[in-house]
């Protein structure tokens, strides 16, 4: 018999397959875990339903704590492990440019993601790249009609998270000129978030199991083997695709053998949002930050 495990995605791409493969890959299974997952309905978030206590686990970012803590409140979940310690959008044009440097988009119109996160990571990397993001001309796209809007000739790149722009690659459509990942480095990025109340249950300590154990055979393992084993959750994106998008974030950093939330990656988190102008001094760790559950 085993136990039903919820689970639940902010969104829901490749780049997320350390906690894809828990469940794609057996190993919650292992554990006498059924997962059932599922991506947060427009409108609400995957941490409301942590705090409603109808998710277990949810793909996050520890970003998420600064809001209530900005307002002098204690988060409702912490963050107990890295799902990616690297920002996973990449900058693709209608051109390839062997030798792209960022100040090539000055006064180009670029279509860049303006959801919090992915927002304040393109800003910053610009800043670490020393161009001055007023330079740019952003265009504001809402996130799921980005692609159909480039596709349809707006833009002279885009901003966005794997597959998508190894699907342009592969359509023709543009080429993949720099990761924004790579501009800024290490950086608590997306994580694993839960309730202090879950984290001390048996549950979370045989997921954790599942996830160390899902994460080593992330970074150990052929990536079309890996795409072998998530495509069934990908109807739409190509084999190939998917593949080059998992080799692309192998080879990345984004999936280190650690999986704890490092201090140095939270503080370069705190870098990025002090930049945006989004957080005013500098949040303690614990207040966001908990340990994985032991084993």
């Amino acid at each position: 018999m085993s136990d039903e495990i919820n689970i639940q995605f902010s969104r829901f791409s490749a780049f997320y397959s350390p906690l894809i493969a828990t469940f794609a890959g057996g190993f919650l299974a292992e554990e006498g875990l059924q997962a059932k997952h599922s991506v947060a309905p427009p409108g609400r978030s995957a941490i409301e339903g942590l705090a409603a206590g109808t998710v277990h686990v949810a793909q996050s970012a520890p970003s998420q704590g600064f809001g209530p803590l900005e307002k002098g409140q204690q988060p409702p979940v912490v963050h107990f492990a890295q799902i990616n310690e690297m920002d996973g959008f990449f900058l693709t044009g209608r051109a390839a440019e062997p030798g792209f440097t960022w100040d090539r988009l000055k006064g180009r119109r670029v279509l860049v993601d303006h959801g919090g996160q992915p927002l304040a990571m393109f800003r910053y990397a610009c800043h670490k790249r020393g161009l001055d993001f007023g330079a740019i001309t952003a265009v504001n796209v809402p996130s799921d009609k980005m692609d159909a809007a480039f596709r349809g000739g707006e833009g002279d790149y885009i901003h966005q998270q794997g597959p998508a722009p190894q699907q342009l690659e592969h359509d023709g459509v543009g080429h993949v000129v720099a990761s924004v990942g790579q501009a800024i480095g290490p950086v608590a990025f997306s994580s694993l978030a839960a309730t202090r109340e879950w984290l001390r249950t048996d549950m979370a300590k045989r997921f954790m199991r599942a996830y160390r154990k899902a994460r080593a055979w992330l970074l150990a393992t052929p990536a079309a083997a890996v795409a072998e084993k998530e495509a069934a959750l990908f109807p739409g994106i190509d084999r190939g695709v998917l593949t080059a998008t998992i080799a692309a974030y192998q080879t990345l950093g984004c999936w280190t053998p650690h999986v704890e939330i490092t201090h140095a990656a939270f503080e370069a988190a705190i870098d990025v949002f002090r930049h945006a102008g989004q957080v005013t001094k500098r949040h303690p760790y614990d207040a966001i930050v908990a340990s994985p559950p032991s084993q």
